[in-house]
């Protein structure tokens, strides 16, 4: 538990909320709509328009630790998941301050793949079979000696969304040991090496939020992780998001919580690295049912974006309750009606090497687009100008009453944000209204099954 005090609501809220991204801008809106007063740091030129931005690196700990006791934070929140592996909730609870997220051990459920593995071992949470290596080496013995058959190869570290290769055969099996073993990226991360069935099915994430004890399950969501349309190219971090996903209804949710959440949270417990913060299920639903792909330790991004573009309710109370280990005394977060959609624009090469320092337009003109956000995931302010400043560079996110009318007002805004080598996927919630479609024609043929009603019987007088 942390040692500080619990702000009551009558004081002023100050949040730190660490990070640079679409996600950490996203969050920093609502909490700054909640009515508290939000740091960022680093942040980006999008953030500095809802919060105050602080030159403070996202992995430099012992300055984020000096800032907050400095600036008297009453709470701080990890948006990326590198400083969570790192520590940087355990160097502020040491420091008595409240911090929203998981220790270093409990981080290891998405900073250690094969950890996350004999987590859900110990829970019985239904997961893909595997195989461990230690190093290239072994893992590409293994795949020549084997049946060749579809695969899927990661890295068991830390690779910014990009240590997972989904292989149809051998052959780009092999290839995906070349690029772990000859990319610098990957150097920790391919200590261990997992070498997984490759499940089929529909892939949605499911977060919640969690103190340990009590689940705040979320709307499911589905990520488009491939770099281009029809889910072909390389992974990526992720090019855009939807919410809900209509794939997992409300009966769906409660499984999924019930074998899937909760028995995770409890494996944690009792393996006494008791998990806080965000528990993120990135999950395939096969024909056995919902199994787990992985998991993280924090908001998706660019899932989180269409989270809080719905969130009616305060996250901040969502945030405080969870680091005071009394979820179970708060109200249900309350949702936009409607659905959301996230298009991520990046720069050309990604996700590859990319051209900085280019200038944005048209950024005005997007948010006159009604019910629309522009949150920044990688942009800086330079003489009045904002620029581009990394791979995914903005994560445009509308709202609507439909998933039909959330795309088509995402995309107007798309269509107003120019810079040179700009480019996103075409096809964010395809697959969802897809499903919608399929559904309504199911339940159209149904009612054309059953036919008109018969004329009731009338009895004639005798």
């Amino acid at each position: 538990m942390p040692a500080s005090r619990s702000p009551t609501a009558a004081t002023s809220r100050r949040v730190l909320v660490v990070g640079s991204g679409g996600r950490e801008h996203a969050i920093a809106w609502k909490l700054s709509r909640d009515g508290a007063e939000v740091l960022v740091a680093p942040g980006n030129a999008g953030t500095a328009a809802v919060a105050e931005n602080v030159s403070i690196a996202a992995n430099d700990i012992p300055a984020l630790v000096k800032l907050a006791l400095s600036r008297q934070i009453d709470l701080t929140v990890v948006g990326p998941e590198a400083p969570l592996v790192a520590g940087i909730v355990d160097a502020f609870e040491a420091a008595g301050l409240r911090i929203f997220g998981p220790t270093a051990k409990a981080a290891q459920l998405e900073g250690s793949k094969l950890f996350c593995k004999q987590i859900m071992h110990r829970g019985d949470v239904p997961t893909a079979m595997f195989r461990e290596f230690r190093g290239v080496a072994r893992a590409r013995e293994y795949l020549q000696a084997r049946e060749d058959m579809p695969v899927v190869v990661k890295a068991d570290g830390l690779a910014a969304g990009k240590g997972v290769f989904v292989c149809d055969d051998r052959a780009a099996a092999l290839a995906a040991l070349d690029s772990l073993g000859g990319d610098e990226q990957f150097a920790a991360a391919t200590k261990g090496i997992l070498i997984e069935e490759r499940l089929d099915g529909i892939e949605v994430s499911v977060m919640a939020i969690t103190d340990g004890r009590t689940i705040v399950t979320l709307p499911p969501l589905q990520d488009h992780k491939a770099a281009h349309d029809g889910d072909s190219g390389p992974n990526t971090g992720g090019m855009g998001a939807y919410c809900p996903a209509p794939f997992v209804d409300a009966a769906m949710l409660a499984d999924i919580e019930a074998r899937i959440l909760v028995p995770t949270a409890h494996a944690m417990r009792r393996a006494k690295v008791p998990f806080h913060g965000v528990l993120y299920a990135g999950l395939m639903l096969t024909a056995q049912g919902p199994k787990v792909l992985e998991f993280n330790a924090r908001f998706g991004d660019p899932e989180c974006e269409a989270l809080m573009i719905r969130l009616e309710s305060s996250l901040l109370e969502l945030f405080d309750a969870a680091v005071d280990r009394r979820l179970d005394m708060v109200e249900p977060p309350r949702w936009r009606a409607g659905a959301s959609v996230t298009v991520v624009m990046a720069s050309e090469g990604y996700p590859g090497a990319v051209q900085r320092g280019r200038a944005i337009r048209g950024l005005d003109a997007a948010a006159r687009v009604p019910d629309v956000e522009v949150f920044h995931a990688a942009t800086r302010a330079a003489d009045g100008s904002v620029l581009s400043d990394g791979g995914r560079v903005l994560a445009v996110t509308a709202v609507g009453p439909s998933l039909a009318r959330a795309k088509l007002q995402a995309y107007s805004a798309v269509k107003e944000i120019r810079w040179l080598g700009a480019w996103c996927r075409k096809d964010i919630s395809d697959k969802g209204l897809a499903h919608e479609r399929e559904q309504l024609a199911a339940e159209a043929a149904a009612v054309g099954a059953v036919g008109e009603p018969a004329e009731p019987a009338v009895e004639k007088p005798a």
